[in-house]
C-alpha cells in the first residue's frame, strides 16, 4: 500500500501504561473537524502481502479501520510449517490538527476460527510510538474444539490513556499477529484462524480519544 492518504477525520494512538502528565488538559468527546494527512510509511508482514491491506478513517472522526484480504494462519495436516504464524506491521505517520493530541481508547478485532480438539489459536496485538521505550501487548487465546466467529477487544481506562506528544511528529506502529498450534489434535486435521469479516475482508477498528494540547 502506498502512503499519502488525505482524509477528513482523526486517527490515533496507544494502549500501554500511563506516563506522567506534564500539564492537565481537557479531554473532548467530539474530535476536531480539521483535515489530517495519514502517510502510510510501511505495511508489511506475512499476513498483509502488498495490496491486501487498506486504512480508512470514519466519517465521524471517532475511529479508523484497517482492512485485510489475506490474513490466515493454520497448522496441522499438510499445512506449510511456516503457516502457523502470520503477522502485519503497520507504520503510520499521522499529521494531527494543530493544538490536539490523540490516543487509542480501544481496538476491536474479529475473525473466524476452526480449531480441532487439542488445537489452540491466539490473536495478539502490540502498540507503540516511534522512540517509545515501552510497548503494550494484548493476547486473546482460543482453544479447540472451536468452529465459529470470534471477536476480541483491547480496552484502556481513560486515566491510563497514553497520548501522542504535543507538537512532535512520531510514527505510530501497530503489529498484529495470529498463531495456531496443532497441539494434540488428530494427525491430518487442519486448524486455522483468520481475522475475517462476513464479506471476506478483515476489519480491525481502532476507537479514538482526543484532547487539547496545553498552550505553549
Amino acid at each position: 500500500m502506498t502512503g499519502g492518504l488525505l482524509m477528513s477525520g482523526a486517527i490515533a494512538a496507544l494502549l500501554t501504561t500511563a506516563l506522567p502528565a506534564q500539564h492537565p488538559s481537557p479531554v473532548f468527546d467530539d474530535p476536531p473537524t480539521d483535515k489530517i494527512v495519514i502517510d502510510v510509511a510501511t505495511v508489511n508482514g506475512s499476513g498483509c502481502p502488498q495490496g491486501t491491506a487498506a486504512v480508512a478513517v470514519s466519517p465521524d472522526n471517532t475511529a479508523f479501520t484497517v482492512t485485510y484480504s489475506d490474513y490466515l494462519a493454520q497448522a496441522g495436516g499438510t499445512s506449510d510449517p511456516t503457516a502457523f504464524r502470520k503477522n502485519c506491521q503497520l507504520n503510520l505517520v499521522v499529521h494531527v490538527p494543530q493544538g490536539f493530541s490523540y490516543a487509542i481508547a480501544s481496538a476491536d478485532y474479529r475473525g473466524f476460527a476452526s480449531l480441532q480438539q487439542g488445537a489452540s489459536g491466539t490473536q495478539r496485538a502490540s502498540y507503540y510510538f516511534q522512540g517509545s521505550p515501552s510497548t503494550a501487548i494484548r493476547n486473546h487465546p482460543l482453544s479447540g474444539p472451536y468452529n465459529d466467529d470470534w471477536q476480541a477487544t483491547d480496552e484502556t481506562d481513560w486515566a491510563q490513556l497514553v497520548w501522542a506528544p504535543c507538537g512532535v511528529l512520531r510514527n505510530f506502529n501497530i503489529n498484529t499477529e495470529l498463531r495456531v498450534s496443532a497441539g494434540t489434535s488428530a494427525p491430518g486435521k487442519v486448524s486455522f484462524m483468520t481475522m475475517d469479516s462476513t464479506d471476506g475482508d478483515i476489519s480491525t477498528v481502532y476507537h479514538l480519544a482526543w484532547k487539547e494540547c496545553p498552550a505553549s
